[in-house]
């Protein structure tokens, strides 16, 4: 059995997660009238919290790749494709019979992914002072530059 070359296994344990959940994004985008609760106004907290969730989920595998990547600012871009990327999911639901595109979804979205950075930025900060107090050292962490921890 032949192995990967090092840089396609990299680029495939980095961006495939990242392919994929953009699909299921797609696949739920695709489905007409989705009703998660009987009561509509638990139905509306359910979705808009679920949006809120696959797209801060989608901010976090693209910050992974990104800074896999060695791109700079990880945190800023996934943002900003995740902010994208769920404009053009309502664009999508625009052609979904029973869906209708809403910029306040838009909205929603990427206030979901900026949550999850915050809290992802907030998470390597203190793990970043965890490390240092423990090896002596002070740590000053820079969000923008924050890499995966490694396993």
């Amino acid at each position: 059995m032949r192995t990967l070359k090092p840089a396609l296994r990299i680029l495939l344990l980095q961006w495939l997660p990242v392919v994929l959940w953009a699909a299921l994004i797609f696949a739920f985008s695709a489905q007409s009238n989705l009703r998660f609760a009987q009561a509509d106004s638990l139905d509306f907290v359910v979705r808009k919290a679920g949006h809120m969730f696959v797209f801060g989920v989608l901010a976090v595998l693209l910050w992974r790749a990104l800074t896999s990547a060695e791109i700079a600012r990880p945190v800023l871009w996934s943002w900003v494709l995740t902010a994208v990327y769920a404009g053009s999911d309502e664009l999508h639901q625009s052609f979904t019979a029973g869906r209708h595109p809403s910029p306040v979804d838009v909205g929603i979205d990427a206030l979901g992914a900026l949550i999850a950075l915050c809290i992802l930025v907030v998470w390597m900060r203190l793990r970043a002072r965890g490390r240092a107090a423990a090896s002596g050292y002070s740590a000053t962490g820079n969000p923008r530059m924050l890499k995966p921890p490694s396993t």
